[in-house]
C-alpha cells in the first residue's frame, strides 16, 4: 500500500450481533455487498458506527520504516523521553538490539543488549519508575509450544544522539514459566500503577491473560499466574480453525497488546482488527477486557504484529512484519 492511499475502518462493538462477521480477509473480500462499497470508495467502512456515534475511526499510512535492518517487526513502543521516538525490535534469531526510529520511519541510532539473545522476542512496552525511563523487551514467542522457560528484559533508555549504536547491559532480566505449560506469547504490556507485566497467550482458544511482577524480588526463576480468559475477543470457528493452516489465516490470534499511559485503555491487535477497551477508574483489567471493545477492522493489511498508544492515548501506531514496513496510524480511537 502506498502512503496515498488512504484504508478506513469503521469501529463496531465486540459482540454486537449486527456487527459484520466472517472468518479472514479473502471471506470478507468476496462479499458483494463490500465489494460494491470498494468499488465506489477509496475505503473500507464497517457499517455499525461507534458507541457515542461520533465518527468511527480511520487507518492511514504514516511512514515507511527506512532502516534496511528492520526486517520482522515484532514490537513497538513509544519512548517517554521523546514522544517523536519510537522503539522496535525484530523477532526471533536477530541480533539482540532495540531499534531507535522517528515518527516518519527515519533511523534514530539503536542499542544492543550485552548480555541478551534474541530467542524469540515478540514485544516491547515503555514505561516510567522512580524518575527513569525504561523499555521492556519480551523473549515469550514460542510457536512449537516447546520452550520451558521465556525471559524478560528491562533496560533503561537512553537518551541516544542521532545515529548513535550504543552498547548496554540489562537493567535486570528475569525468567519465568508459565502455569499451564509452554506458551506462545507476543502480546506484553505493561500495568505500570500495578508494578506488573500484563501478558496474553496467541495460540489457545480463547486467548488467557496472565501476570508477572514488574521487578520480581529474587532472581529464581518464577511462574506466571493466570488471570483468566479474553473471551470479548471473537473466536474462532471449527471451520476457522480446520482452513487456517492452509489458507495461512489465523485472524483471531492476539499479535501485540498496549496500555495508554493513564492506565485509561488498553489495545489488543490481531491478525483481523485493532481492538480498544476503555477501563474505569481502578477496574481491573481482567474486568475491562471483558467488556464489549471498539474495534477497527484491518481491512486488506496482512501480518499485523505491534501497536502502541500515540497522542497521549487518542490514537495507535502499528506495523506488520516484513522489510522495510509501512507505519499506520489509527486517528481519533477515543
Amino acid at each position: 500500500m502506498e502512503p496515498a492511499q488512504r484504508l478506513a475502518a469503521g469501529a463496531r462493538l465486540a459482540g454486537d450481533p449486527n456487527a459484520p462477521s466472517g472468518t479472514g480477509a479473502k471471506q470478507n473480500a468476496a462479499r458483494p455487498m463490500k465489494k460494491r462499497i470498494l468499488t465506489i470508495l477509496p475505503l473500507f467502512t464497517a457499517c455499525t458506527p461507534t458507541p457515542d456515534n461520533t465518527e468511527p475511526p480511520t487507518i492511514r499510512q504514516t511512514a515507511r520504516i527506512a532502516s534496511a535492518e528492520i526486517t520482522e517487526a515484532s514490537g513497538l513502543a513509544q519512548s517517554t523521553r521523546r514522544l517523536d521516538r519510537l522503539w522496535i525490535v525484530n523477532d526471533g534469531g536477530s541480533p539482540p538490539v532495540l531499534h531507535a526510529i522517528a515518527t516518519n520511519g527515519e533511523t534514530e541510532g539503536s542499542v544492543t543488549l550485552d548480555p541478551g539473545t534474541n530467542v524469540d522476542w515478540e514485544a516491547m512496552a515503555s514505561f516510567e519508575l522512580d524518575g527513569k525511563s525504561w523499555l521492556l523487551v519480551a523473549d515469550t514467542g514460542d510457536n512449537e509450544a516447546v520452550r520451558d522457560i521465556s525471559t524478560i528484559y528491562v533496560v533503561e533508555e537512553p537518551p541516544l544522539t542521532e545515529n548513535e549504536h550504543a552498547v548496554l547491559p540489562p537493567a535486570w532480566t528475569f525468567s519465568f514459566r508459565w502455569p499451564d505449560g509452554p506458551r506462545d506469547c507476543e502480546a506484553v504490556a505493561v500495568d505500570i500503577a500495578n508494578d506488573r507485566i500484563l501478558l496474553l497467550s496467541k495460540r489457545a482458544v480463547p486467548a488467557v491473560l496472565y501476570e508477572l511482577p514488574l521487578r520480581p524480588a529474587s532472581d529464581e526463576v518464577i511462574t506466571a499466574a493466570r488471570l483468566g480468559t479474553v473471551d470479548s475477543l471473537p473466536q474462532p470457528t471449527a471451520d476457522d480453525l480446520e482452513r487456517a493452516a492452509p489458507e495461512r489465516n489465523w485472524h483471531w490470534q492476539p499479535t501485540a497488546m498496549d496500555i495508554a499511559r493513564d492506565g485509561s485503555a488498553a489495545v489488543i491487535l490481531t491478525y483481523r482488527a485493532v481492538y480498544h477497551f476503555e477501563r474505569s477508574n481502578d477496574e481491573p483489567w481482567m474486568d475491562a477486557l471483558r467488556k464489549p471493545a471498539t474495534v477497527v477492522d484491518l481491512g486488506s493489511i496482512r501480518e499485523a504484529e505491534a501497536v502502541v498508544f500515540v497522542d497521549d492515548g487518542r490514537s495507535l501506531l502499528f506495523t506488520v512484519e516484513a522489510p522495510r514496513a509501512p507505519l499506520y496510524r489509527v486517528q481519533a480511537i477515543r
